[in-house]
């Protein structure tokens, strides 16, 4: 699939590439984005321009993963989001902050933007969210936007070699008002 740009009144969500490799560098040096995401620790200039360079095209050619580096309208990066194909119909999102652009709604409305994205036109009938369990920024942005927590699971990330605990949520195309490709039928409570 070729790359595509989205758009909010604040936001462009684009793919990343070489000229992209310098601002995702810095902004992964956060120890927060080290911390709870799964980018290497320490974070060096080849593994910046390892993601803009390649992981980033590859994954929009293979239809595998759908990264946007999330802009201000102005140009400067505020955050990084991806949306990674598990099984036929379902996608993970994960998603980071830039340090000086937190609390600001951004990956909020970058998450909300790129799921109605991925349900309208890739056919994705759910969008997963995983966090490690005390990641407290992320769980909020994912209720903003809209997710349903669904649970706990027991050693379900693997984070830097160690296996860890983390929330999961869903968030459907009927969360949004949108149509499903397939029809879905909840359990009775």
């Amino acid at each position: 699939m070729e790359p595509v740009t989205l758009t909010t009144d604040r936001l462009v969500l684009r793919t990343v590439g070489p000229h992209d490799t310098q601002p995702v560098y810095e902004a992964a040096q956060d120890p927060d984005i080290q911390r709870w995401t799964t980018v290497p620790s320490p974070y060096l200039l080849e593994h910046a321009s390892g993601f803009t360079e390649q992981l980033v095209p590859d994954g929009w050619a293979q239809g595998s993963m759908f990264t946007f580096g999330v802009f201000l309208a102005g140009g400067e990066l505020a955050g990084m989001l991806g949306l990674t194909m598990l099984s036929l119909g379902v996608a993970e999102v994960g998603f980071w902050a830039t340090k000086e652009h937190r609390g600001r709604g951004y990956v909020t409305e970058a998450a909300l933007t790129a799921c109605r994205w991925i349900f309208t036109e890739v056919g994705v009938d759910r969008v997963e969210w995983r966090a490690e369990v005390g990641n407290h920024a992320s769980r909020a942005v994912a209720e903003r936007a809209g997710f349903t927590i669904e649970g706990t699971l027991r050693s379900a990330i693997n984070n830097k070699g160690v296996r860890r605990d983390c929330w999961v949520g869903s968030l459907l195309p009927s969360d949004l008002g949108l149509p499903s490709t397939a029809p879905y039928l909840p359990a009775r409570s």
